[in-house]
């Protein structure tokens, strides 16, 4: 009668979709590797110029958007520079403009034929006959002294306009260094750790800020050179984070060239799923295949089959008579997130319990 109400009530289990049958899954033995949770992007602000803190923008944890002034040097001195460059490009400008006008003058009345000197007669003499007849005799030489006139206007224009570009690339240094005197936030992201305060006195190469991008992040592990033939370009990897063990899935996105010449390591790094429960520095595990090692037919079954008596994982076996048979098993890794392979303990066809009710009663089977 027992054995009867027994096999009854597995039947009305089975028939409300409760028992599951044990598949298998092809397995391949994997390492663990522990790594760290890294910012896809950081950067390192130092200082371009010699100066003193004039201002930050905030502390650490503080967001800030592209292009925001983070940092600031006092440029009173460099802004002084500037006008002073100013003064001297507009100077050099007025010079240059002055040249060319000259120019265009000898080439429209050239200078060459200018009345010579003297006044009334004297002067009409020199202009009609003086003139004419030293042409004559070749003591003037008119097409080259008309020819020296514009050669002498027009060094006189190439150098007020060398002036001129130079005052301006004086103007554009200053600028430059007015560009260096603040550091800008490359992209969206945090301060993550501030080295400075206001009023410091720096020095070219001195680190200001870091500031990272928090809301992508990474994990940067070391892999064993043995263990790369496991691992490639896009690969999902199965990674767990030290946040209440949650188990992600995590994409290899870079995988260094060169392995570490003294650890024998290569450096990989694997994207995280956005919002997942992570920040920079904290540890993670990661799993990689063992090529080495040959590929495996395990049993899995659901997470939800498992049952924690203690320290030991159990599982409700449905047994041939149809009875429900309490049985140890040893627990493997979790794959595609809610299953979990069996190492020992079931065999793949055989039907375990799935949500078993707790303090359900049954027979201990090993």
């Amino acid at each position: 009668m027992c054995a009867l109400l027994v096999t009854a009530t597995a039947q009305a289990v089975e028939q409300r979709g409760d028992i599951v049958t044990v598949e298998t899954i092809q397995y391949q033995n994997q390492v663990v590797l522990g790594g760290t949770v890294v910012p896809a992007r950081e950067v390192l602000i130092s200082a371009q110029l010699p100066g003193r803190i004039e201002y930050l923008a905030g502390s650490e944890g503080d967001s800030f958007s592209a292009d925001t002034i983070l940092v600031a040097l006092d440029d009173d001195e460099l802004l002084a520079q500037r006008r002073a460059a100013i003064a001297a490009m507009q100077s050099a400008e007025a010079a240059w403009r002055n040249a060319g006008t000259q120019l265009n003058r000898e080439l429209v009345s050239p200078q060459s034929r200018n009345t010579m000197s003297g006044m009334g007669m004297p002067g009409m003499f020199d202009q009609v006959f003086t003139r004419n007849f030293s042409d004559m005799m070749g003591i003037n030489n008119p097409g080259m002294e008309r020819h020296a006139d514009i050669y002498n206007r027009t060094t006189a224009m190439e150098q007020a306009r060398s002036a001129y570009d130079q005052a301006r690339s004086q103007l554009e240094q200053i600028d430059s260094k007015l560009r260096d005197a603040v550091g800008r936030a490359p992209f969206d992201g945090v301060i993550v750790d501030k080295l400075v305060e206001v009023g410091d006195t720096v020095q070219p190469g001195m680190p200001l800020l870091k500031f990272a991008d928090t809301e992508t992040l990474r994990i940067e592990i070391n892999v064993p050179a043995r263990l790369m033939p496991g691992v490639r370009q896009d690969d999902i990897l199965q990674a767990k984070l030290d946040v209440r063990d949650t188990q992600v899935k995590a994409k290899v996105s870079q995988i260094f060239p060169m392995a570490d010449p003294i650890r024998h390591t290569v450096t990989v790094k694997l994207d995280l799923p956005l919002n997942a429960p992570a920040a920079p520095g904290m540890y993670a595990e990661v799993r990689v295949s063992d090529v080495n090692t040959p590929v495996q037919n395990l049993p899995i079954i659901p997470v939800s089959a498992l049952v924690e008596r203690g320290s030991l994982p159990l599982v409700y076996v449905i047994n041939q008579r149809g009875e429900k048979e309490m049985r140890v098993v040893r627990k493997g890794q979790q794959v595609e997130g809610e299953r979990i392979i069996i190492l020992s303990g079931l065999r793949p066809g055989e039907q375990v319990l799935n949500n078993p009710v707790p303090g359900i009663g049954s027979r201990s089977g090993y």
